[in-house]
């Protein structure tokens, strides 16, 4: 989940399709647990943890890591002498 210490936390899915469908099962678990709490009561507050499970976390994770996962590939950060600049991978 992690990637080295100089790239930081790495919170990006394999693909944009599976990053979505890891968002829908997660806001949807978490709206469920709340929306469900009249019919089921609070036994519904079970599928909180399985939201929280498939945002990695939280939402501001999963969001993170739809923007990585949209990026990769396509932005390069590159550092030296403590100035780090952002240019479009192939490009100099």
């Amino acid at each position: 989940m992690f990637g080295t210490k100089a790239d930081g936390p790495d919170f990006a899915s394999a693909s944009v399709p599976r990053h979505l469908l890891r968002g829908l099962v997660g806001f949807g678990a978490l709206i469920g647990s709340i929306a469900l709490i009249p019919v089921m009561g609070w036994v519904s507050l079970v599928l909180a943890p399985a939201g929280l499970f498939a945002l990695r976390g939280c939402p501001m994770c999963w969001t993170i890591g739809l923007l990585q996962t949209i990026s990769r590939g396509r932005l390069q950060r590159s550092c030296q002498d403590g100035q780090c600049t952002l240019t479009v991978a192939g490009r100099t």
